[in-house]
């Protein structure tokens, strides 16, 4: 990964390493155009979203891309943190078209808004269902812990 912090500098990135992956955490405000940078740039060229979650630390939401550089066989973890009670993020659908159901369910499921989705319908629960169960706030009365 030589020349990494090189094109995505401009972004202000925080760059770490976990296990076998690069990590860089980007401000939502930069996301966009570090996914379009990273896909786009011939020494990156990360042209696979392997995958993408949301993590619920209570006082933010961090959603992560997972991706993948087909030609140069290398792997990435790029994040970005918003705030509870505004979880907005821009979508990446334009950037990799895979992250349209990933993104929907992290909507579903975590109340995370993706800016530009083209369709944030349910896909796991019922339309008009309150709350956001992956979060931890969500109450799970029926069950108790032993």
């Amino acid at each position: 990964m030589h020349g990494l912090p090189g094109p995505i500098a401009p972004f202000d990135p925080d760059i770490s390493a976990m296990l076998d992956e690069v990590v860089v955490a980007v401000a939502p405000k930069h996301l966009l155009a570090a996914c379009e940078t990273l896909r786009e740039d011939p020494r990156m060229g990360f042209d696979y979203l392997r995958c993408l979650t949301v993590v619920d630390y209570e006082e933010t939401l961090q959603v992560v891309y997972h991706l993948w550089s087909r030609d140069h066989r290398h792997k990435l973890t790029l994040k970005t943190s918003v705030p509870t009670d505004d979880p907005v993020a821009p979508s990446v659908t334009g950037v990799w078209p895979g992250a349209d159901w990933f993104e929907r369910e992290g909507h579903e499921l975590f109340g995370v808004v993706f800016a530009g989705h083209p369709d944030l319908r349910p896909l796991l629960l019922w339309e008009g269902f309150e709350g956001y169960p992956g979060r931890k706030s969500y109450p799970f009365n029926e069950y108790t812990e032993w």
